[in-house]
């Protein structure tokens, strides 16, 4: 089994403070310095998001293979649920249509999930226009490795605020996130 933080209080709040700074500013990149070594699929910054939000208490949905759900299970001890059922859903590949995802209620937003992608690149600077609270006029922010039709997809739900999804983009040692308050637009 490979291990994981070397320092578990210090790098899961170390990666918690990234996650934070990226969902208060919506396409600002973070890294997250973990020295991890995580199962082949995984990469460091996804591997370090997954053990500093899921635990025992967040049922986990992925698709990134029976490794990293071994690893997944003996270092977060997560239940494993369906994408619908999920707190957290993992997608190394095609996300699960935004649809099918837990978006809370009216009365617990908070519950609705939050989708953890995989990327193969994340930048500043181009690429899609992103718009709302923690930006002030507009922020851009390119992204390889989504899908046709990502961000339609995640616009279509927009009519359900408060409630929704929200995206946490990871590449390498990179992290980005997409709240279900920011309004993202093609380039």
């Amino acid at each position: 089994m490979r291990p994981g933080f070397t320092d578990p209080v210090q790098d899961g709040q170390s990666c918690f403070r990234a996650v934070l700074e990226a969902l208060s500013r919506p396409g600002r990149i973070q890294t997250v310095a973990s020295g991890l070594t995580p199962p082949a699929a995984l990469a460091p910054a996804t591997a370090a998001v997954l053990l500093t939000l899921v635990d025992a208490e967040t049922p986990l949905h992925h698709d990134a293979g029976e490794e990293a759900d071994a690893w997944l299970r003996f270092h977060c001890g997560c239940p494993m649920a369906a994408a619908g059922d999920a707190a957290f859903v993992l997608s190394m590949g095609q996300p699960p249509a935004f649809a099918s995802l837990c978006h809370g209620t009216d009365e617990e937003p908070e519950r609705g999930a939050t989708l953890i992608i995989q990327v193969k690149a994340l930048e500043e600077g181009r690429g899609w226009r992103l718009r709302g609270p923690g930006i002030e006029h507009e922020h851009r922010l390119h992204v390889e490795g989504l899908p046709e039709g990502f961000l339609a997809d995640r616009a279509s739900r927009r009519g359900l605020f408060p409630r929704g999804v929200d995206v946490v983009l990871c590449a390498e040692d990179r992290l980005a996130a997409l709240p279900r308050t920011t309004l993202a637009e093609e380039g």
